[in-house]
């Protein structure tokens, strides 16, 4: 019997977690079209990389989701296209709300519109564990409701309305997950790992909002990627799934393990006098004091974390020390 192909649709296939889905989908056989606009967090040097290694599995298109006119037939589009930097979206909410928001409202329109009903994909979503909003004691879960605290967590909060609204109206078939902090390597100097190298490397103080004090969780980037394809393959449609490590700490326990890294090679070494690298005297809007979730959704499928921070952090801070991002 002929093997049957799948295909996938991956928008904003350049960002750091598009990057490490197109991989891991190429590696496995798949038939890749990548849809990006190429902005400032583009990883542009992967492209030839899977142009020359993947040359008869991986077509690009230079586009824009808001303003694409038309898709191929698939059975999976990945949505990662999205303004995602929560700063950013204090100043210029428009851009957020344009691809955030109106993007997905032009895919889920070229799906009803341009597809036929026998191939409409599966419309696989990525959320924030940011739409919950934060919490100081305890997990928010899948059917809590949403308290976005910013403009970046709002339009990914209105988007994944938008898109469980579509499925009632129109059919449509879709996963939403919902992923806590991601890391790993290829990662935008925006974040706070890869700033932090950075950071270091220029001599620069590390500014942390509110003295530090958030809390976040940690899951590396190849266990989220692990749980995207368990519930591709496991998962009730039309559903929403929390992705998260459980692994928190606060942001300056988080730094400091990134300057012992950088200076001591291990992250349980503490080096003296680490607050001389800091900058402590900034606040952000509307901060959120600790973002947590559960995903007992996910693990009844089976998956598990398999990386520790405190043992990948330092493969991670080499990584960005040797590649430098201008």
């Amino acid at each position: 019997m002929q093997q049957k192909h799948k295909t996938a649709i991956i928008t904003g296939n350049w960002g750091f977690i598009g990057n490490h889905l197109t991989y891991r989908l190429l590696k496995e056989g798949w038939f890749v079209y990548g849809i990006d606009k190429f902005n400032y967090v583009s990883n542009n040097n992967q492209l030839l990389y899977f142009q020359e290694n993947y040359p008869n599995q991986f077509k690009f298109f230079n586009d824009n989701i808001t303003t694409i006119e038309w898709i191929p037939e698939c059975d999976v589009i990945f949505n990662l296209a999205a303004e995602s930097h929560v700063e950013n979206s204090f100043k210029k909410s428009q851009n957020f709300v344009s691809s955030n928001i109106d993007g997905v409202r032009n895919l889920l329109e070229l799906i009803q519109c341009t597809l036929s009903s026998a191939d409409k994909p599966l419309f696989y979503q990525f959320s924030t564990d940011e739409v919950y909003g934060d919490i100081e004691n305890g997990y928010f879960n899948e059917e809590d409701p949403l308290n976005p605290s910013n403009p970046y967590a709002a339009t990914k909060a209105a988007a994944d309305l938008l898109i469980k609204s579509w499925a009632r109206t129109h059919g449509l078939e879709y996963l939403i997950v919902r992923p806590s902090n991601n890391y790993g390597i290829y990662q935008y100097p925006e974040k706070l790992i890869p700033v932090t190298v950075r950071k270091l490397q220029r001599n620069k103080l590390i500014k942390l909002h509110n003295r530090g004090k958030p809390i976040r969780t940690w899951t590396h980037v190849e266990d989220t990627i692990n749980a995207v394809m368990i519930l591709l393959e496991k998962a009730d449609r039309n559903k929403i799934y929390n992705i998260s490590s459980g692994f928190e700490q606060t942001n300056l326990q988080t730094v400091q393990k990134i300057i012992n890294c950088y200076f001591m090679g291990k992250s349980s070494v503490n080096v003296p006098d680490y607050e001389k690298y800091l900058d402590l005297t900034t606040k952000r809007l509307g901060q959120d004091i600790r973002y947590a979730i559960n995903c007992h959704h996910l693990i009844q499928y089976g998956w598990q974390p398999e990386k520790i921070f405190n043992n990948s952090i330092r493969d991670i801070v080499d990584f960005y020390k040797k590649e430098f991002t201008w």
